[in-house]
C-alpha cells in the first residue's frame, strides 16, 4: 500500500527519486500533447512545473544515484512561509542541496516546502507542531502513488475509459528509460486530447527527461 500523504507531509510521503522523476516527467510530457494546464520546463536533471492561474509551483532536481530536492508551493496549502516566525525550511539540510537556488527564494517568501533525499531516504526541516499544511499534498498529491497519477491524468482529460493500467505500464518503462515512440503512442491513445498530439514532441520532452533512449 502507497504511504499516505499528510498535512503537512512527512518525507515517507516520498517515493524514491526515479520514480519520482518518472511521475513527474509522464505528467509533463502528456501536458505537452494536451492532457492538463500546468507548464513543464525540463532538462537532465531539472524539471519544473508551474500552474497557469499562479495556485502552485513544484520543482525536481536529482543530484546522483539516490539523492534529490523536491520543492514548491501551495498558494492555498502552504503555511509555513506565513507564520510570525516563518518556517526554516532549510534547516538541517546538507551542503549539496543548491542552496544558491534555494536561499533567495525561501528569503523571498516563495517556498512551502523543501524535502531532500540522500541514499534514497528522504527527509525535510523539522515543523511547528502547530503548523496545519505545507501544500504537499494539494500541489502534488501523485508524490507517493503512482495510482493518484493516473486519476489526476483522468480528472484532467474528462473522464472517459479507466487508464490506469496503460499509465502504469508506462511508468514501468519510464523509470528505467525504456520509453520508445509506441509506448508513447499507446499512452496517448488512452487520453482524448484537445487537440491532436505531436507523437515527435512527445517523444523530444521523454529524451530530454531521461525516459528514453
Amino acid at each position: 500500500m502507497a504511504p499516505r500523504v499528510h498535512r503537512p507531509g512527512q518525507p515517507g510521503d516520498l517515493s524514491r527519486p526515479r520514480r519520482l522523476w518518472a511521475r513527474a516527467a509522464t505528467l509533463g510530457l502528456l501536458a505537452g500533447a494536451g492532457i492538463g494546464a500546468d507548464t513543464y520546463e525540463v532538462s537532465e536533471d531539472r524539471l519544473d512545473c508551474t500552474h497557469p492561474g499562479g495556485s502552485y509551483w513544484w520543482t525536481l532536481t536529482l543530484h546522483g544515484p539516490g539523492r534529490a530536492v523536491f520543492r514548491g508551493q501551495d498558494a492555498d496549502g502552504s503555511h509555513g512561509h506565513r507564520r510570525a516566525e516563518p518556517v526554516d525550511f532549510l534547516a538541517g539540510a546538507p551542503a549539496w542541496l543548491p542552496l544558491g537556488d534555494l536561499r533567495p527564494r525561501q528569503a523571498a517568501g516563495e517556498l512551502g516546502y523543501v524535502y531532500w533525499c540522500d541514499d534514497d531516504t528522504w527527509s525535510r526541516a523539522p515543523y511547528p507542531d502547530d503548523l496545519p499544511d505545507d501544500g504537499l499534498e494539494l500541489s502534488a498529491g501523485w508524490v507517493g502513488d503512482d495510482a493518484e497519477v493516473a486519476e489526476e491524468l483522468w480528472d484532467v482529460a474528462g473522464g472517459g475509459d479507466d487508464a490506469s493500467a496503460t499509465v502504469l505500464a508506462f511508468l514501468d518503462r519510464a523509470a528505467t528509460g525504456a520509453v520508445d515512440h509506441e509506448a508513447i503512442r499507446t499512452l496517448l491513445a488512452a487520453f482524448t486530447p484537445k487537440e491532436p498530439p505531436s507523437l515527435d514532441a512527445a517523444l523530444a520532452f521523454a529524451r530530454r527527461a531521461g525516459l528514453a533512449g
